[in-house]
């Protein structure tokens, strides 16, 4: 593979891919840690840990469906109705698409004052067993594209409502329910605090792995519990490069293919014509080259090993339907080499308008530095670009594996006992992603050691889940009604 030449108006982006914060602030002045441990409990007079519980209903609030076609005016126009008819089908996966509605009703909630690098849509499914470069399985956040530096009790509601709302779909009942949301929160409570001590290295160093997980799941679930983690494991190894290969590509007039599966994957061959369809893959194949300036050297030249051997579009997610994702076969040394990347177009985060801008110079990087910045340890070709398509106009777009030792939950198949389990997990692994960004040591004076926080998010999420509903159901009557399309795939 042969380094991309760069146009001289393009200087100021070569520039970006210098290293910069993860945000725009400046680094913070020195505090010791008991003065740091001040500002927590100060932030208590601002917002009352049991002020947290509170949602008010707001008369201005703008209509749901309004903001989620605000959404979809810059995404392509043919896969829209997919995006609504995967949001009509139950109430969670409109919430999963809904990160833009949440936001919007999270900058009404008290705030701390204290800001972290956030998830920005941590809900539930988005805490995931991947692989570590290292080839090691650890449980982590997965999904970034609206990562940005904000107020850390906003990714604490995001998950606890998003659990919540995956109960009252298993038909738990309300004791059930708020057990579940305080065992997350107690989780990133405690975590928040045992960080809180550490050295900030230490803190770094943190990550959870298999044997971790292990450890605590037997404690809290029975042995059907036990034997689906085990077989989530098992399922996530099996879940990689050789795996995708195999499932999404085969052999067409004697050369390696990404198979279609329209609408969801659909090859260039089968988009677009001649022309175009030449235009854009040399464009892709441009911007795989160019991305690499954003990786380690070694990593850098691992990929150039690689070739470009095809190219399809892909249908990704709930939230994401829409925008432009590219899959993208490379091949090594042979066609028993490959390597599968997806090239994912990143927009403004939802949390801009709320939070402010980031200090990043294009919107792929702000999903890659917010990534490394929040995971333990990331996918080793995670990297972003910025590139021109056919119609001209020039996009973001941010780099990684397609596939990497992934395994998701199912929070359908949990019992009470289960989903509370999990929700510990993905409470420490929030707080552990928080306290590498924000000042763990004010966060955990403002909780304390006490319940209050615990208990005012499990009251949120109660009240969320319940507004959520209605939104849900807002959609769903915009469809039946012909004033938005949905399509079921």
């Amino acid at each position: 593979m042969t380094t991309a030449r760069i146009r001289p108006d393009e200087a100021e982006h070569a520039a970006a891919r210098r290293s910069t914060p993860a945000d725009g602030d400046r680094r913070p002045p020195y505090r010791t840690p008991a003065e740091r441990a001040g500002l927590g409990r100060a932030a208590r007079k601002a917002a009352p840990r049991s002020s947290h519980a509170e949602f008010p209903a707001d008369p201005r609030r703008p209509d749901p469906v309004d903001v989620v076609e605000q959404q979809s005016a810059d995404r392509l126009p043919e896969l829209v109705p997919i995006r609504y008819g995967r949001m009509t089908e139950s109430p969670f996966r409109f919430y999963r698409g809904a990160a833009a509605i949440m936001a919007m009703d999270l900058a009404a909630t008290p705030k701390t004052g204290l800001r972290a690098q956030l998830c920005g849509d941590a809900h539930l499914l988005n805490f995931r067993l991947l692989a570590s470069p290292e080839r090691q399985l650890v449980f982590d956040i997965n999904d970034f594209d609206e990562t940005l530096r904000g107020p850390w009790e906003w990714d604490v509601k995001r998950l606890a409502a998003s659990l919540v709302i995956a109960a009252r779909a298993n038909g738990f009942d309300d004791k059930e329910r708020a057990g579940i949301v305080r065992a997350g929160v107690r989780a990133y409570r405690e975590a928040m605090r045992a960080f809180a001590a550490m050295t900030d290295l230490d803190v770094w160093y943190v990550h959870f792995d298999e044997a971790w997980i292990g450890e605590r799941l037997p404690q809290r679930v029975a042995a059907r519990g036990r034997k689906q983690w085990r077989r989530a494991a098992a399922q996530a190894r099996g879940r990689d490069n050789v795996q995708a290969f195999e499932k999404l590509t085969r052999i067409e007039d004697g050369r390696r293919r990404i198979a279609p599966d329209p609408p969801l994957v659909t090859p260039l061959t089968d988009l677009l014509p001649d022309v175009q369809r030449a235009m854009l893959e040399d464009q892709i194949r441009r911007l795989v080259e160019a991305y690499g300036g954003t990786l380690q050297s070694d990593r850098r030249f691992l990929l150039e090993r690689y070739r470009v051997a095809d190219v399809a579009r892909k249908v990704v997610g709930v939230g994401s339907v829409g925008t432009r994702c590219w899959i993208v076969l490379l091949l090594g040394k042979d066609e028993g080499d490959p390597l599968l990347l997806q090239a994912k177009e990143a927009g403004p985060s939802v949390l801009t308008p709320y939070a402010g801008a980031g200090g990043h110079r294009t919107e792929g990087e702000r999903v890659v530095s917010g990534q490394r910045l929040m995971q333990a340890t990331s996918d080793i070709f995670l990297g972003w670009e910025r590139a021109e398509g056919i119609d001209g106009r020039r996009r973001d777009f941010y780099v990684r594996q397609l596939r990497d030792w992934k395994g998701i939950a199912q929070p359908e198949l949990m019992v009470p006992a289960g989903m509370s389990a999990f929700a510990e997990l993905c409470g420490a692994t929030l707080a552990r992603a928080h306290a590498r960004s924000g000042d763990r040591i004010a966060i955990a004076a403002y909780l304390g050691g006490g319940d209050v926080f615990d208990r005012a998010l499990a009251e949120f999420a109660e009240a969320y889940a319940d507004r959520n509903e209605k939104d849900h159901r807002a959609l769903v009557d915009a469809v039946r009604s012909g004033r938005v399309e949905a399509q079921e795939a």
